[in-house]
């Protein structure tokens, strides 16, 4: 066993089984082990390749975008521009450059990076150093005042209770000790997060997340929007509505990995569920999607940026324009998978990309 299983195996000694969000919690925060706390998890050296890193034509558009909600705002100065998970700052890069065509979106803007992991935070201050970023822990320490977020591949990595569907009811699945290894088993009793389903049905067997720091941090930024003015934009492979299956992961060095064996070493997902964003939000502001990657980079104009980047690129970069433009939107890669949501203040126009989206209709999978 890892130190991190040593000392997750002696908590469960001491108080019984843990619920899938804290021993999440822990794989992935903790101060010495956790998987974020002491290590660059993204790139082919890593575990896992997000968007940004993909193409930087995602974090252009994702700019662009930025730069004309501001305009729809009213163009207030200054405002925040916040990131939740920032990774190495490949996204804000890309989105920082590409608004330039507006300056004074980029004369008013304050960015704001919520980050927890030390190595992280450095790597971004090397990235985004010209910029002049502030660093949070998390949202509650960013500044009032009107905001635009960005939340690439964040809520994929919060902590969720998993449960599944017994003869007795829903009851939660725990992580427990058997001998030298942390297992899975249902709780025979309902666990106080038994109550997160409330009058949930389901047939027997069925299986069902919920996320409660995604909500209440949904519920956080739309707040926010209601009463200083801006938007959010959530991008995160998800649902709109869940089939009863687990999608908990962790994933190694690009590989599946057992999810209990050597916490801390790999990285732990699950699927965003994007009705749960999306009601948290509604109560204040207004929501849009969500949509599919591939509509939303469409819509964006990431064809025509692909045409623009190879009139003046050599036969390989070629290539490799057109491998990562069909990564990011084809419906067999990342383009139907992944969804994006936003939520804006009620008295802004419809942000860009979400034209034809309705705001309560949710997309199938």
């Amino acid at each position: 066993m890892t130190p991190l299983s040593r000392s997750i195996a002696r908590r469960i000694s001491l108080q019984g089984p843990i619920s899938i969000a804290e021993f999440m919690a822990e794989a992935l925060g903790h101060p010495q082990h956790g998987y974020y706390m002491g290590k660059d998890p993204f790139g082919r050296t890593g575990d896992f390749i997000t968007a940004p890193e993909i193409s930087q034509m995602f974090g252009e558009l994702i700019g662009l975008w930025c730069a004309e909600v501001w305009r729809l705002m009213g163009g207030p100065a200054p405002f925040n521009l916040v990131e939740l998970g920032p990774g190495r700052g490949t996204l804000m890069q890309d989105a920082l450059r590409a608004a330039r065509v507006l300056p004074e979106f980029g004369e008013a803007a304050s960015i704001h990076l919520v980050e927890t992991s030390p190595v992280l935070r450095d790597i971004q201050a090397v990235t985004l150093g010209d910029h002049g970023p502030a660093w949070h822990d998390d949202l509650t320490r960013v500044p009032d005042g009107p905001l635009i977020v960005i939340a690439n591949e964040f809520f994929d990595a919060l902590p969720i209770h998993q449960f599944t569907r017994t003869d007795d009811g829903w009851r939660e699945n725990v992580v427990t000790v058997d001998g030298d290894s942390l297992v899975l088993t249902t709780s025979p009793t309902a666990t106080p997060a038994t109550a997160l389903l409330a009058d949930r049905d389901a047939a027997e067997g069925a299986v069902a997340e919920i996320c409660p720091a995604a909500i209440s941090i949904a519920t956080d930024i739309a707040e926010r929007i209601a009463e200083h003015g801006g938007a959010a934009l959530a991008i995160d492979y998800g649902y709109a509505e869940p089939d009863g299956k687990a999608t908990l992961q962790a994933v190694r060095q690009h590989e599946r990995h057992d999810v209990l064996t050597d916490p801390g070493t790999a990285d732990l997902t699950a699927h965003v569920n994007f009705t749960d964003l999306r009601d948290a939000a509604h109560n204040h502001t207004t929501v849009y999607g969500p949509v599919t990657q591939g509509d939303f980079l469409r819509n964006l104009g990431i064809e025509m940026r692909a045409e623009q980047l190879m009139q003046r690129a050599t036969a390989d970069q070629r290539s490799a324009i057109e491998s990562a433009s069909r990564r990011l939107i084809d419906p067999a890669e990342m383009g139907t998978l992944f969804k994006v949501l936003a939520f804006c203040h009620s008295d802004m126009p419809t942000p860009p990309a979400f034209e034809t989206a309705a705001t309560t209709a949710p997309v199938t999978d």
